[in-house]
């Protein structure tokens, strides 16, 4: 496995990933999926996007970078990760992670910024603190689960 820079004939496959997380409810803030045209605009509006690639051209996971703010914050990056359910558990993850880091201190970003990570969301967050992230605190009751109920969210950063 791979991981690169997207390419347009990737989308279909982000927006296929992409799209189990939302639909998940448990990780992502969003809840409106991605179609073929939202999700090309969505995954070109990114400062970065990278792809886990598998040697046969499947696509396994994705990562997008990009601005936590503007102006006198703009050098404090955020990212997202996705990671087709079929192959959690296989390390791809942390592969996206760390192409993520490296990507992040290549375009000039200073710090990475995690705004929501869920507290129940165990293996991200033990990813995160092993791979040098820092928690900023909790915040109760940040997250609205897709069941309806509330869970706090824990957010991270890691200097670059």
């Amino acid at each position: 496995m791979k991981i690169r820079g997207y390419r347009p004939e990737d989308v279909p496959a982000m927006n296929r990933i992409w799209n189990e997380v939302v639909e998940e409810g448990i990780a992502f803030p969003q809840e409106e999926l991605l179609d073929g045209q939202t999700g090309a605009e969505f995954f070109a509006a990114q400062s970065w996007c990278g792809v886990a690639e598998e040697e046969d051209g499947t696509i396994r996971g994705l990562y997008i970078l990009h601005p936590n703010n503007i102006g006198r914050c703009g050098h404090i990056a955020n990212a997202s990760y996705a990671v087709a359910s079929a192959c959690r558990g296989g390390h791809i993850g942390e592969a996206l992670v760390k192409d993520c880091l490296e990507k992040a201190a290549e375009l000039g970003f200073k710090v990475m910024q995690f705004n929501a990570v869920v507290e129940s969301n165990i293996h991200a967050r033990h990813l995160y603190e092993r791979l040098g992230f820092v928690q900023l605190g909790v915040i109760p009751r940040g997250f609205r689960m897709k069941d309806g109920h509330y869970e706090n969210i824990c957010p991270y950063y890691h200097e670059l």
